[in-house]
């Protein structure tokens, strides 16, 4: 069998990592300020000085990395993940208001 999947509204946005990212949406923001490992919080991480900065974000099914322009979306409970570009692209499509 084949299924389709159903249509659903997501906010998202591309994280660039760095200080031109100043439209990020509340949720992130809040996301930042929880307490490290809980779920739905994250924090950015630069794990060896030579490697750009990145996105940890902490989900029911654990610890995901966002790299620099990787899409960042909110799902519709409320839930937090990173998405690599070419998977959004297939997956997602803009919403006009």
């Amino acid at each position: 069998m084949k299924y389709r999947k159903k249509p659903v509204v997501i906010e998202a946005f591309i994280w660039t990592g760095g200080p031109d990212q100043n439209d990020d949406p509340l949720w992130i923001i809040e996301a930042l300020k929880k307490p490290q490992f809980h779920n739905g919080s994250a924090r950015i991480v630069q794990i060896n000085p030579k490697d750009s900065i990145k996105l940890q974000i902490f989900t029911l099914e654990g610890r995901m990395t966002a790299d620099i322009g990787d899409w960042i979306i909110q799902g519709i409970k409320g839930e937090i993940y990173p998405c690599k570009p070419d998977i959004f692209d297939a997956t997602y499509e803009k919403v006009e208001k």
